[in-house]
């Protein structure tokens, strides 16, 4: 098993870097095996990903990490009653269940619930099928709603049972009453249900998008709810179905221990968006404050100064900042994340250092910090050396790039070429602050 988890460390150290990998892994390893993470996977995923689904989760397994695998089969389903001759009918957005509905629901369940298993267990993947069980339910509303059920409890004992025998355990949206009768629940509301009786570390939504979408079709890559929640919901481009989702998250991390985020990500991205501090989908936490401050105070500024040093791993000079025509900063309220903005060519905004402690790296602060720096700075410009291992992600987010000596320059919002030119003499011959010249830092 150690060889094994040895190679996998390696392979993860491909999609970004092993001590980034090596991070991640730590700090889930430490979690409780039935609290690493509840992994909620849509039917179009299931039906139509079903192999990067099942590489992925017996990937984690490789590595020791369990996940609680809960799933629903709603295309199917829908597919299934159209082939029966009945009619889709939906009530403030849950599927009416009448006896003849249930009839094509169970069958629809449970070869969904097998199909993955089987994926599973043909990579090696112990896996444990669980139908029946776990939500104990009541009909919500037998005249309008039919067989659909309201969750009264999560029963944890089959899940843990499966965890403890070294098997992954997929659950399927079905809940039953006290006397046994078999109901339908919807799989948003069992997976908020679940994830509020497990308290995980993560939570993740496995969709086919891969993430949220901001208004021109890109994944947002990190939202703090604690910043971000307001501005977002009071978006044009936010309605029905991204705000209902984005206050059934907030909902349910308002509910949950402060270090739980939420990923949305896709099968074929999950160990990237686990294991590298870039990602692969949309981050959301329920975070800190970033705090814009056009100066800071001496004793914070040290702080930030500290920061600074210890993640360049170089030493400023006393006077750095008095030949900076600094536009202000963005502070994280912890002070483990941090961005200087100076006034650049023609006014345009010069990010001159950003630094994120790892631990806040791993807990998406940084995403935040970048999501706030963009929302304060729609253009702006900024340099990296070219041995940067952070250029990929760079050059993820810049609109235009060029190369020139030791140095990569970005920029964003940048109308074109002849205007980003002034920009790039600009960084380029920008003092960067040290005590002495080096390879290292910006």
């Amino acid at each position: 098993m150690s060889d094994v988890r040895t190679t996998v460390i390696e392979l993860l150290g491909q999609l970004g870097s092993s001590r980034e990998a090596r991070q991640y892994l730590k700090q889930f390893s430490r979690v409780d095996q039935t609290r690493f993470a509840v992994v909620k996977v849509g039917g179009a995923v299931l039906r139509d990903h079903l192999d990067e689904l099942a590489s992925a989760l017996a990937f984690l397994h490789q590595l020791g990490l369990v996940p609680i695998v809960l799933h629903g089969a709603g295309p199917q389903l829908d597919e299934a009653m159209s082939e029966a001759g009945i009619e889709v009918e939906k009530h403030n957005g849950l599927r009416v269940t009448t006896e003849a509905v249930m009839a094509v629901v169970r069958p629809v369940i449970y070869q969904a619930n097998s199909a993955l298993v089987d994926a599973l267990e043909a990579r090696g993947v112990r896996a444990r099928g669980i139908l029946h069980g776990v939500f104990k339910s009541h009909l919500a509303d037998p005249e309008k709603l039919g067989l659909v059920g309201e969750i009264d409890e999560v029963e944890l004992s089959p899940l843990s049972a499966a965890i403890r025998s070294g098997a992954l355990p997929v659950l399927a949206c079905l809940g039953e009453s006290a006397s046994g009768q078999m109901m339908n629940i919807n799989a948003d509301i069992a997976a908020q249900e679940l994830v509020w009786a497990v308290q995980p570390h993560k939570v993740i939504f496995l969709t086919e998008t891969g993430g949220l979408l901001d208004e021109g079709g890109r994944i947002i890559s990190a939202i703090n709810l604690s910043s971000d929640y307001e501005t977002l919901m009071g978006a044009d481009w936010v309605h029905s179905g991204m705000a209902l989702k984005l206050e059934a998250i907030k909902t349910m991390l308002d509910s949950l221990p402060s270090e739980t985020s939420v990923s949305i990500t896709s099968a074929a991205k999950l160990t990237r968006e686990l294991f590298t501090h870039t990602g692969a989908g949309t981050l959301i936490r329920r975070g800190e404050a970033i705090e814009w401050c056009a100066s800071l105070p001496a004793d914070r500024l040290a702080r930030i100064e500290r920061l600074v040093e210890q993640s360049f791993g170089r030493e400023l000079r006393a006077d750095w900042l008095a030949d900076r025509d600094v536009s202000g900063w963005l502070v994280a309220e912890s002070d483990r994340a941090a961005a200087l903005i100076v006034n650049g060519v023609n006014g345009v905004p010069y990010l001159d250092k950003i630094v994120v402690t790892p631990e806040a790296q791993g807990e998406g602060l940084g995403a935040a910090l970048w999501s706030a720096l963009r929302a304060r700075c729609p253009t702006m410009y900024w340099r990296s050396r070219t041995a940067n291992p952070v250029n990929g992600w760079y050059f993820q987010q810049a609109q235009m790039s060029v190369r020139v000596d030791e140095w990569v320059v970005f920029g964003i919002g940048v109308a074109d070429i002849d205007a980003f030119g002034p920009m790039v003499s600009d960084a380029k011959n920008r003092e960067p602050g040290w005590v002495s010249a080096g390879e290292e830092g910006s």
